[in-house]
């Protein structure tokens, strides 16, 4: 094996140029209406397996809340939003998050707040590394009950020993395994069933298999990247199989 072959700088390397490109694009690129991901067009066709080539007006029914990861702006997952957009989807985001340095709690709790404001029940979440914290804590919450499901993507259930690596009072440094925070989300495990969790193949910030303990679904991609894997074709198929799945079983709840 060469020397430090384990480290994967060519697969770190694309991870950081695409986080970098992707969040220059999202600082500094042109501004879109987040409004118009809330009115999916009426072209939205339902390319699922075996789908037809009808409007997909099931989707139509399942609103999804983004919820980025660290210093990121829901802008950072404006792909995820305009693919599942075009699926039919409304799509909401949290303007308010900026980019997201808030602790996962008060970040749950502006999620909350939206959702109240807005009354909307029934809801997915679509989150990103450190927004599968947010939205698991959104989920145990009071308002929790307007959650359908969540489908995350990369996020540190169990923390990250790199977080460590960081100064006290950093964003990152609270997701040392040993944040009291992270160990509770992590003994919490009554939501777990309605949360599909995706990992890429090999994540540079969260070692092992980024799996979550009794979760609805584990889903392993085969790209590698923290980031990197926002843009792959299966990734977005996963998320938006998910989204409609969670949704279509709060629209149809099992009889008692």
């Amino acid at each position: 094996m060469r020397p430090l072959a384990w480290l994967r700088p060519r697969v770190r390397a694309a991870d950081y140029a695409y986080a970098l490109r992707h969040e220059a694009r999202a600082l500094l690129g042109r501004r879109t209406d987040p409004a118009r991901y809330l009115s999916p067009p009426s072209s939205a066709r339902d390319s699922s397996p075996g789908g037809t080539d009808r409007p997909d007006r099931a989707a139509a029914h399942v609103p999804a809340l983004l919820l980025p990861g660290v210093y990121e702006t829901w802008r950072f997952l404006e792909p995820l939003a305009a693919h599942l957009a075009t699926a039919g989807h409304p799509v909401h985001v949290l303007s308010t998050l900026g980019i997201n340095r808030r602790p996962v709690t008060d970040a749950a709790a502006r999620a909350a707040e939206y959702l109240d404001e807005h009354d909307l029940t029934g809801v997915v979440l679509v989150a990103h590394s450190k927004g599968g914290l947010i939205g698991k804590t959104l989920m145990l919450a009071d308002d929790g009950a307007r959650v359908a499901g969540m489908v995350a993507v990369a996020t540190p259930w169990a923390g990250s020993p790199y977080a460590r690596l960081f100064p006290p009072g950093s964003a990152v440094r609270h997701f040392s395994p040993r944040d009291r925070q992270v160990l509770a989300l992590a003994r919490e495990r009554a939501v777990n069933a309605r949360i599909v969790a995706v990992a890429p193949s090999w994540d540079p910030h969260i070692p092992g298999t980024g799996e979550l303990a009794g979760a609805r679904r584990n889903v392993r991609l085969a790209g590698a990247g923290h980031f990197r894997v926002l843009g792959d074709a299966d990734l977005l198929a996963a998320v938006r199989s998910a989204v409609r799945e969670l949704g279509a079983e709060w629209e149809s709840p099992a009889e008692p």
